[in-house]
């Protein structure tokens, strides 16, 4: 059975869990374990480059603006959640899971 993402909806929009790779040999999606999307980036976890790469890379691969996505917790983590704003659930899991 394929995993799916554990999302939650907020006032603000939706919190998703990643599972950052920094310093891979490109950025990309590399499925979903234990209900965190795993991401792959190519950035190096040093001075926010890591953090900055996955926000521009999720608003990227979700079509939304890069100010709509922060990390709302797990800044100096692999485990990270996200808050993407004004972007339903529904849709979040229709981009990343299809």
């Amino acid at each position: 059975m394929r995993d799916s993402l554990d999302l939650s909806s907020t006032d603000d929009g939706t919190l998703l869990r990643v599972r950052v790779t920094p310093r891979s040999s490109r950025t990309e999606i590399d499925g979903v374990q234990a209900g965190a999307l795993r991401v792959r980036l190519n950035a190096p976890p040093v001075e926010g480059a890591a953090n900055k790469s996955l926000c521009e890379f999720l608003a990227k691969s979700i079509g939304c603006r890069k100010s709509a996505v922060r990390i709302a917790r797990g800044e100096r983590s692999r485990d990270k959640t996200v808050l993407i704003s004004g972007v339903s659930t529904d849709d979040v899991r229709t981009v990343l899971e299809g």
